[in-house]
């Protein structure tokens, strides 16, 4: 099987298969825990958390490990609606959200706030000047997502910061499609919390983590008297949260020299894509676009078709946000960018990681040729020829 699905999830590395296993082993304490045991998983906890704070420039002290982006978003989202102190009701974000963030926003409105949508561009870019005129007096909360887990559309946190500079709105973004492959600074793009999660840079399921800037106002949603104020309890995940800071490491020393290989092996893949006697259209801005992503459409061919096909032949490819698969309804990014319900159904994603090989790429398109040519001969076969 040749994998070509990793915005859905990535096989762990080596290396940090070895951390997790050894800190399992280890240091297998309670990081609470006051004695030796538990002091030795601290200093483990302690030096992750280093590493990750550090991979996105911030110190250690404002960053929260949790079991993974989807509770990383919603703790985020709630603590800074919860930390204010106003009766500001309104919150900005887009159709093309993770629907981790969805259906957070979606629990809020049922709450009574309202969600105010963002217009996008066909290329999948935000419409600033519609977002501009969204921002009123009562916009409580921006969340827009740093890369498109989709279309790989990178949206310009920078401009959107400076739209709302000013004017006491949090502003958070997930971050997990661009962490480990694209540099992050959400000091310049004046972010209040970011979200990251471990098994999409190659590290463990499970463990995720959420940064929230100090100076900001946050509540927890939970709080417990006899604890320090923090916006997650349990017991911290020492062995996941060590191989999540071992696979960040790794991404980010490794970062421009994958950023490359990626960009040839898709840049390769779409050129011999565009020389099949099909047509194959590429979604996405091809100016503001990570290059570990790939959203196309075959008209003509349903997604859901062409990926069963493709596993079938071999090749592991999505139909979406894997949140998404199973659903019947049209791809909502796609509806987001105005494409019509055929045309949503179209869409097929394929994703790439370090592990990607430029060998691979005739196959590839050998086996999308070859079931695109079965398609298109059974649908368009003449009528005397087809049988009674």
């Amino acid at each position: 099987m040749i994998y070509l699905d990793y915005a859905a999830t990535t096989p762990i590395h080596p290396q940090v298969m070895e951390v997790l296993q050894q800190v399992s082993t280890r240091y297998y304490g309670n990081a609470s825990s006051l004695h030796d045991i538990g002091s030795n998983a601290r200093q483990v906890l302690d030096a992750s958390t280093k590493v990750i704070a550090q991979s996105i420039r911030q110190t250690p002290g404002d960053v929260v490990f949790t079991s993974g982006a989807t509770e990383a978003n919603f703790l985020a989202i709630q603590a800074l609606l919860d930390g204010r102190n106003d009766d500001r009701r309104e919150i900005i974000s887009s159709q093309m959200e993770h629907s981790s963030v969805i259906n957070v926003l979606r629990r809020l409105e049922s709450q009574g706030y309202e969600i105010r949508w963002v217009d996008v561009h066909e290329n999948g870019l935000l419409n600033l000047e519609h977002f501009e005129e969204l921002i009123s007096e009562h916009t409580a909360l921006v969340s827009i997502q740093h890369v498109n887990s989709e279309l790989g559309v990178i949206q310009p946190l920078d401009k959107i910061g400076k739209l709302i500079a000013g004017k006491d709105i949090r502003f958070h973004s997930d971050c997990v499609q661009s962490f480990g492959k694209l540099p992050l600074n959400p000091e310049n793009w004046g972010l209040d919390a970011l979200t990251v999660s471990a098994h999409k840079i190659h590290g463990p399921k499970g463990v995720g983590a959420l940064w929230m800037r100090k100076e900001v106002d946050w509540k927890p949603l939970f709080e417990d008297p006899d604890q320090r104020k923090a916006i997650r309890f349990g017991t911290s995940n020492v062995p996941g949260i060590a191989a999540f800071a071992t696979a960040a490491k790794l991404n980010i020393q490794q970062m421009e020299d994958v950023h490359e290989q990626v960009a040839q092996f898709r840049a390769s893949l779409i050129d011999g894509l565009s020389k099949l006697p099909y047509e194959v259209v590429i979604e996405g801005s091809a100016d503001s676009q990570s290059p570990f992503i790939l959203g196309a459409r075959f008209p003509g061919i349903e997604g859901q078709f062409l990926m069963l096909e493709c596993s079938q032949q071999g090749l592991a490819i999505s139909t979406g946000s894997a949140c998404q698969v199973g659903s019947d309804r049209p791809n909502r990014t796609m509806k987001a960018l105005g494409r019509n319900d055929e045309e949503a159904r179209e869409f097929v994603r394929l994703s790439f990681g370090r592990d990607v090989k430029e060998h691979h790429i005739p196959e590839i398109i050998e086996k999308i040729d070859s079931i695109l040519n079965r398609h298109f001969k059974k649908v368009h076969r003449p009528k005397e020829l087809n049988p009674n």
